[in-house]
């Protein structure tokens, strides 16, 4: 009985071993497979530092490059801007610059056109009448102007009818008016003035009395040949004037004249 005792404890304890044998292993088992669980983690996160630490100087520079193209993008576009404001202040100067050099070019071209046009009303005042000196002045009057004024007053209209009474008589003629301002004011205006004046008296003319334009000789001399000086009110006033003069020719009258008394 002892002896079958003493072998069932044996077969017990031999039966008990071998289950602490087998806890030990399971533990070993766990313990191996969470250390292969995490294993994978463990890679991953120093992999993933390793990259980290080798890319992020990589993109940092990149970061720097992007950083300086803007900065010189932004640079090239200043320069861009401020040369196409140089070339459009230098267009507008030099626009400037033809547009007064055309302006005083036009001024330089009317004045002479202005002093061309009053030589050559001399010269054909001069040429047209044919042997001038076989005229004679048989009758004048003057009409003055106020400042700046080109029209007939009542009083100017009756000098004019006072001489025209005297083309009644004539047949060979000629009606020479020369229109004139005085000092003040630039020429090209004088000019252009006194014609204006000498125009309004050949058309009271040439309207009331039917004078023939081919008989009437008109000349604006501007300021030229003052009556008087310019230097005071008065003698301003005097030379804002148009002369009138009737010219008869003088050999032509002797001719008919000479043969009227032979015919008798």
């Amino acid at each position: 009985m002892a002896s079958h005792l003493h072998n069932h404890s044996q077969a017990k304890w031999l039966i008990f071993r071998p289950g602490r044998g087998s806890l030990s292993m399971n533990r070993y088992s766990a313990l191996a497979v969470l250390v292969a669980g995490t294993l994978p983690f463990t890679i991953g996160c120093a992999t993933k530092n390793y990259v980290k630490n080798q890319t992020t100087p990589i993109i940092n520079n990149v970061n720097e490059l992007d950083d300086e193209t803007a900065k010189n993008t932004r640079d090239i576009r200043d320069v861009d801007t401020r040369a196409q404001q140089g070339i459009a202040q230098v267009n507008q100067k030099s626009a400037a610059a033809d547009q007064k050099a055309l302006a005083a070019g036009q001024t330089a071209d009317q004045a002479n056109q202005n002093a061309t046009q009053a030589s050559n009303r001399v010269t054909s005042l001069a040429g047209t009448v044919e042997n001038l000196d076989n005229y004679k002045q048989i009758g004048d009057t003057t009409i003055l102007f106020g400042f700046d004024k080109a029209e007939l007053t009542r009083k100017d209209k009756q000098t004019l009818d006072d001489f025209a009474a005297q083309l009644e008589n004539q047949r060979h003629y000629i009606v020479q008016v020369e229109g004139y301002t005085d000092s003040t004011g630039p020429a090209d205006y004088n000019y252009q003035l006194s014609q204006r004046r000498a125009d309004a008296v050949i058309h009271y003319l040439a309207t009331k009395y039917n004078v023939p334009p081919h008989k009437i000789f008109l000349i604006g001399l501007g300021k030229d040949n003052p009556v008087a000086q310019n230097t005071t009110a008065h003698g301003r006033a005097q030379n804002r004037r148009v002369d009138v003069r009737l010219m008869a020719n003088s050999l032509t009258e002797s001719a008919q004249a000479g043969g009227s008394a032979s015919s008798q």
